[in-house]
């Protein structure tokens, strides 16, 4: 999917003894979107800015160590004690020891011609990480101004993990343009250098430069062009993100405090084995407590008392991303955190007075938002009309942010089918929705909406499922609804094999629970998503979208 980006100049930081400007340089291809207010807590949004960097930068897959001078090493020695064998045999001495001689020399030449080729592809990906951090982005941050807030979105290098900033109208003063809208700005290494200039006693004015939009399209020699092929995967890891946090969550209020001391041991301790997971031990009206594995060791949480009403223990990986939030620990009042389930997402929202950071991470760091994370199978996804979807979206994009609930309120529609209809615009990148005001905001991802056609089927086990239900290969063999929601059961042939399979959807037709005796659900349960057949399940009664 490639993806045009043009801006006039780049984003930059001016300073001096009293003022700082941070002036961000937006897509000018895009509609206008500007901001221009004045900071009241400068030292605050510094640090939530640095953490959003942090996310951007995080890419904690394996890199496997250079073995490039060893193997050459290796060569080398095998070449000699080969020679040195064979000269044993006396008569072809003199020749194999000019023959070495000949091929030594060789080998010195071609490692001299070769050495600048071997140290530049070892040092690549460091230069780049120091030099031209720029090259590392496959997509530049998102910003967007609605009336209430102003907010960063970003992704990690590895996919693994979101970052989000908020900044309500209460951190600023003397606003003085706004332009409601998204846009993507030129966000670099050097700016982001700058930010740790800001100080509390200067002022600090933040401003999305409306000027960009204001210059002819004949001076073209201003504008810094960008055409980026778009991996599927960093767009198909946004929309993940917007649907998983829809779907039910445990939620947790944390002291910073109290996230220190997990961080603090993680940074003390380094696993050699599995499991490397962190498990929260949840009794109601008592203290968390947080296990770390495989060592067994305790942190309890005397500042974080569980309000829930039934015990859980949950488990979830990848918790050295939460080293992301170690700058923020200082300034957060306290922290919500929201956990999916075993192995499932979880989220992080620091409350920084006026700002909120919002941190989601997927499963466990190798199991990405984009590759692994269907949690758009799990959504809500009814069928409806493109008339009454419109109608849904007209009434968001009128106030550009606004609960579900208000909405089939004020459009007399069924909450269900509004919900459905946001569905169907998230997945065009064109809505977003806010787990902590519980609104869904309009926020277009790119200037242009998302081609389902080309993201339609991220694996295929959705291209499956469709194929079941098409060929009538789905047999159901129980349908009720009950307080909770809906039960289904029933068997797919796949490839001559009969599986059996249910599913359990809430009353707002997420799926919540299934099983099937397939391979797939044996080895990852709902880890992963539904497999193909709970898919065609659900396909076959309910007749809507993959």
């Amino acid at each position: 999917m490639q993806v045009n980006y043009r801006y006039m100049g780049t984003s930059q930081v001016a300073s001096n003894s009293q003022h700082t400007q941070v002036s961000f340089s937006p897509d000018t291809l895009r509609p206008p979107t500007f901001f221009v207010g004045e900071l009241k807590n400068k030292l605050a949004f510094r640090e939530a800015m640095s953490a959003l960097h942090q996310v951007v930068i995080s890419d904690m897959r394996f890199t496997p160590k250079n073995r490039d001078e060893y193997q050459r090493w290796l060569t080398e020695q095998e070449q000699t004690l080969l020679a040195d064998l064979v000269s044993k045999q006396g008569k072809v001495k003199q020749q194999l020891n000019q023959v070495r001689d000949e091929l030594a020399a060789m080998n010195r030449v071609a490692s001299k011609i070769m050495a600048p080729f071997y140290q530049a592809q070892n040092q690549y990906f460091k230069y780049l990480y120091k030099h031209d951090i720029d090259a590392w982005y496959v997509l530049d941050p998102v910003i967007t101004v609605h009336p209430d807030q102003v907010f960063f979105e970003c992704f990690s290098e590895d996919e693994s993990s979101y970052g989000k900033l908020s900044c309500s109208y209460e951190v600023f003063k003397n606003i003085s343009d706004t332009e409601f809208g998204t846009t993507n700005i030129d966000y670099s290494e050097g700016l982001y250098n700058e930010f740790q200039k800001i100080r509390d006693y200067r002022d600090t004015q933040l401003k999305i430069d409306p000027d960009g939009f204001k210059v002819a399209t004949s001076g073209q020699q201003d504008f810094a062009e960008k055409k980026i092929d778009l991996p599927d995967s960093w767009v198909r890891g946004f929309l993940q993100v917007s649907s998983a946090m829809t779907l039910p969550m445990v939620r947790l209020k944390m002291q910073p405090m109290d996230l220190y001391n997990i961080c603090f041991k993680l940074r003390t301790k380094k696993e050699r084995v599995g499991p490397r997971a962190m498990r929260f031990e949840l009794t109601p009206g008592q203290a968390i407590k947080v296990i770390l594995e495989p060592w067994g060791e305790e942190i309890l949480c005397p500042r974080s008392i569980y309000q829930g009403d039934e015990p859980r223990s949950i488990r979830v990986w990848g918790r050295r991303r939460l080293h992301i939030l170690e700058r923020l620990l200082p300034i957060a009042s306290h922290f919500e955190v929201c956990l999916l389930g075993d192995g499932m997402p979880s989220f992080y929202i620091a409350d920084l007075g006026g700002m909120s950071f919002t941190l989601g991470l997927s499963g466990w760091s190798a199991n990405d938002w984009s590759k692994m994370a269907n949690f758009d199978l799990l959504a809500s996804r009814a069928e409806v009309d493109s008339q009454t979807s419109a109608k849904v979206y007209q009434a968001l994009f009128e106030s550009q942010q606004q609960s579900a609930n208000r909405l089939a309120l004020q459009l007399g529609l069924d909450l269900n089918t509004v919900k459905s209809a946001l569905a169907q615009y998230s997945q065009h990148g064109q809505v977003l929705y806010d787990m902590e005001l519980d609104v869904y905001r309009i926020r277009h991802l790119c200037h242009e909406p998302i081609p389902l056609e080309q993201l339609r089927f991220n694996n295929e086990r959705e291209e499956k499922a469709l194929n079941f239900v098409n060929a009538g290969l789905v047999s159901i063999q129980k349908d009720q609804f009950n307080e909770n929601g809906r039960y289904i059961a029933g068997q797919v042939l796949d490839n001559a094999v009969e599986h059996q399979s249910f599913i359990s959807l809430d009353l707002d037709h997420r799926l919540v629970d299934g099983q099937c005796n397939c391979h797939f659900w044996h080895r990852n349960k709902l880890r992963q998503g539904p497999c193909e057949h709970m898919l065609a399940l659900r396909q076959q009664t309910s007749n809507g979208s993959l």
